[in-house]
């Protein structure tokens, strides 16, 4: 394992506090927030909180950051995120970081005059991107040190990403692998089937049955995106605005996953015995990856896995 990745949510899931707590009990393995968002923190915020993790972890941090859906910014009261306003977020999070004064006025915001003081003699942490489509896709090779592929793509999927970031980082004149590629597979390795059905099928709900993100995920795998209308239209995703998990059990969760296609869940996911799921992760990473995240299963579940 050379990465843990923290999955930020709000209430029991500050970044921050989990960095932090994870660089004071490990000593080698790199620290990746996946994912944060520029504008749920002020950039002098989530720069400070990026040198203090360093300092902590002897520069082990890794920065990721996402979109997430307009819909939720509308709710919480908070800007939407633009291609512009992200490349601006960047420049200035790699500035403050590097002790640099920064005056702003711009699609990113208004800042008069930011500056961090008593910065540690750390590396700027790397920015990594969570994207799906080409715009960003391109965004990140363009711009950004990694891109963060969302869960159930397929190996075949994972490779048009790769292809697309490495065009982008051509066009923009980087050196090729610039970029580093993280492809997020979720892994059910040797589980009861009770226990696979949560961790792939349940999971596999939460996202396709979101509006925006399940079509985003079909069109990128090249499902039939009117196989969306039977899962949203189970009477338990009645009236569910947002995540399902926010408001369903993860029994209930199971209980949908009959309405979602059972080769949807084996093409995009490594599920099965040992030796299939290597198979699967190796494909993977011969569709480009340069990094597997295995998201999904617990610590003690994935010891199957590596033996």
């Amino acid at each position: 394992m050379s990465t843990v990745w923290l999955s930020e949510r709000w209430g029991t899931k500050d970044l921050g506090v989990l960095a932090g707590a994870i660089s004071q009990v490990t000593s080698t393995v790199k620290i990746a927030s996946g994912i944060t968002h520029f504008q749920s923190r002020h950039p002098a915020v989530l720069a400070s909180l990026a040198m203090t993790a360093q300092a902590l972890s002897g520069g082990r941090m890794i920065v990721g950051v996402g979109r997430s859906m307009d819909a939720m910014w509308s709710a919480v009261g908070l800007p939407r995120s633009t291609n512009a306003s992200m490349v601006d977020h960047a420049d200035i999070f790699r500035r403050l970081c590097r002790g640099e004064k920064v005056r702003y006025d711009g699609p990113a915001g208004r800042y008069p005059s930011l500056r961090l003081t008593d910065l540690p003699e750390q590396p700027v942490p790397p920015l990594v991107l969570a994207a799906i489509g080409p715009r960003g896709l391109e965004l990140a090779g363009r711009h950004f040190d990694g891109v963060l592929l969302h869960p159930f793509l397929t190996p075949e999927a994972v490779r048009r990403s790769v292809e697309s970031v490495r065009e982008a980082e051509r066009e923009a004149g980087r050196p090729p692998g610039a970029t580093r590629v993280y492809a997020t597979v979720v892994v059910a390795c040797a589980l009861p089937a009770a226990t696979e059905a949560a961790v792939v099928g349940a999971r596999a709900v939460t996202y396709l049955q979101v509006p925006g993100l399940g079509e985003r995920l079909a069109a990128t795998n090249g499902w039939d995106p009117g196989q969306l209308n039977r899962l949203r239209s189970h009477p338990l995703l009645a009236g569910v605005k947002g995540s399902a998990d926010s408001v369903l059990t993860r029994d209930q969760l199971v209980d949908v996953v009959a309405a979602v296609p059972s080769h949807w869940l084996t093409d995009a996911a490594a599920v099965g015995s040992r030796s299939t799921c290597i198979d699967v992760l190796e494909r993977y990473h011969e569709a480009g990856a340069d990094e597997l995240v295995l998201h999904g299963s617990s610590p003690e579940d994935l010891r199957v896995l590596f033996g």
